[in-house]
């Protein structure tokens, strides 16, 4: 089978790329490269795909293009040239501080491109399309677990705006042109090859060098975290079980082509023992800042993940002692060795 994986130089969507070619498939990885954070890294995780596609055997079933999802004309040139089965889209502007002071780069990446692959899926039948949500959609919800039945019409950031309207987006396409669409609203990912914008990473280089970390809200957070690993095993067990088709159990029978799923850990963990595990893994104590909640974040996220494992028995295994372990391990390696 022939997958599109947009956000092929990123952390989600290297690893997901990664595991569909080792698993036989054709892939073609797209990513525009940009600057958010040092593209250093994503050319490093490029790099790690080759390398073990190379161990593998596996290196002609993998190419990689640098190209802009928002890029109108080179998407529609992409999916017209490559007819893909499938497509993963997980390619988007991350981060909710910076859709503060950056509002039109989640526009470009977030809204024109999720409307450029929505509309190559539309034109070139392709069979099943899997994006990227957020739980940012769920604000600042108290009732917990965030079901996806939960409304969410009141987001209290850009970013999160834009993932609620991808899911729309998806909604509109599956229902007009039926086109089977499936949304995966993600919690807190974390892992080795993460992104240095987030917590693991900035608590994690700060602790090692012995400078004080930024804890908001007084440390009064919690977060779902869930394991890279575990998240990209979710990733591809969705991704053949097509909504709408033959035996695969419809979430909303006006809709059939349309699913959406919480991917989570359904465990979350107060944000005084995430640093905890890493003081553990780096065995070095933290010097914490303690500071009040920061505009656009939220006070907690936890999943309930029950409709994802009862459609594909998805059931998260790694403990985030094991998991920090393993980030820790990898920064170490990576950055500081």
């Amino acid at each position: 089978m022939k997958f599109l994986v947009t956000g092929a130089a990123g952390f989600i969507g290297s690893k997901v790329a990664e595991e569909l070619t080792i698993a036989g498939h054709q892939v073609v990885g797209i990513d525009n490269l940009n600057d958010y954070y040092d593209p250093a890294l994503k050319l490093a995780r490029l790099r790690r795909i080759e390398q073990r596609l190379a161990d593998t055997g596996q290196s002609s079933n993998f190419r990689f293009i640098k190209l802009d999802i928002a890029d109108r004309v080179g998407i529609a040139d992409l999916f017209a040239s490559e007819q893909f089965d499938r497509v993963v889209h997980l390619a988007a502007q991350a981060g909710v501080r910076y859709s503060i002071d950056n509002p039109m780069a989640y526009v470009d990446s977030n809204l024109v491109g999720m409307m450029t692959i929505l509309e190559g899926c539309r034109h070139h039948k392709v069979q099943h399309l899997v994006y990227a949500s957020s739980s940012s959609v769920y604000g600042n919800q108290q009732k917990v677990p965030f079901s996806e039945t939960d409304a969410v019409d009141t987001p209290i950031s850009l970013y999160a705006a834009t993932k609620k309207a991808n899911e729309l987006m998806a909604h509109t396409y599956s229902h007009l042109y039926q086109l089977p669409t499936t949304g995966l609203r993600f919690f807190t990912v974390y892992g080795p090859w993460g992104r240095p914008d987030m917590a693991p990473w900035k608590f994690t280089k700060a602790i090692l060098a012995g400078q004080s970390i930024d804890v908001y809200n007084h440390g009064q957070l919690q977060r779902d975290f869930t394991y890279i690993d575990d998240i990209v095993e979710g990733v591809l067990r969705i991704q053949d079980q097509v909504p709408g088709s033959a035996g695969y159990p419809t979430q909303q029978a006006a809709n059939p082509c349309y699913a959406l799923y919480n991917i989570g850990n359904n465990q979350p963990v107060a944000l005084e023992d995430f640093i905890q595990a890493i003081e553990h893994a780096a065995g070095v104590p933290a010097k914490k800042n303690y500071l009040p909640m920061q505009a656009g974040d939220v006070y907690q996220t936890y999943a309930d993940t029950e409709k994802l494992t009862t459609a594909v028995s998805f059931k998260p295994q790694t403990p985030l002692q094991d998991g920090m372990a393993q980030f820790v391990g990898w920064y170490r390696g990576f950055v500081t060795g």
